[in-house]
């Protein structure tokens, strides 16, 4: 392994003991999704822009979701907020099914490619309206969202939950928190707060 790939594993473990999730990222590399301008820095435990005014998120951040949502071979996911794609290579990694949607149509196209040269199957990557989810494949086993609300959890996205499907999202505007929704095997809905994050805001189509 890269050293300095071995050193970001050894300090996600000392957050995360999902060694699924770690082998994950230790295997997936950031650099083919991020610009060639900061690629040497693809190992850091940093946020890395990636155009649009967006930015690929900190590893450690990535790594809290990927566990909380614990996704197995089989599940489907829906993932909000693509991004670079690189969540979303992690995902079908840990052996989802995914469906990745971004409102940025430069930024889904960057990923669409980021995906093919990482040799990423598994993934396909839709522009769209990540509030709303995409109703047309749900349900989701897993529902992941790498921008934050801030008038809180998106019911369309709770309504494409699958019983017994975990929802990973940032709530809040100033003050944002991870918030887990799970939905029980009867269909109830059971919401938690986690720790503070820090996310771009989850903007509607329609908003600026």
């Amino acid at each position: 392994m890269d050293p300095a790939a071995s050193r970001l594993i050894e300090l996600l473990r000392r957050h995360v003991n999902d060694e699924r999730v770690l082998a994950a990222i230790a295997e997936v590399s950031r650099a083919p999704f991020v610009d060639e301008s900061v690629r040497g820095r693809a190992w850091e435990n940093e946020p890395l822009p990636i155009g649009e005014g967006q930015t690929v998120s900190q590893p450690l951040v990535v790594a809290r979701m990927l566990a909380i949502l614990d996704v197995r071979p089989s599940d489907r996911v829906l993932d909000v907020g693509t991004g670079s794609g690189w969540h979303a290579a992690l995902l079908a990694r840990l052996g989802g099914r995914v469906w990745s949607i971004e409102r940025h149509a430069a930024l889904a196209a960057a990923a669409r490619e980021a995906l093919a040269r990482a040799g990423v199957e598994g993934v396909e990557v839709v522009h769209g309206d990540g509030s709303l989810g995409l109703a047309e494949h749900a349900p989701y086993d897993a529902i992941n969202v790498a921008a934050a609300s801030d008038e809180g959890v998106p019911p369309a996205l709770e309504d494409q939950l699958a019983a017994g499907g975990r929802l990973v999202v940032p709530v809040g505007g100033d003050e944002q928190r991870l918030v887990v929704v799970e939905r029980t095997a009867a269909g109830e809905l059971r919401r938690h707060a986690l720790e503070p994050v820090r996310f771009v805001p989850l903007v509607p189509d329609g908003e600026a």
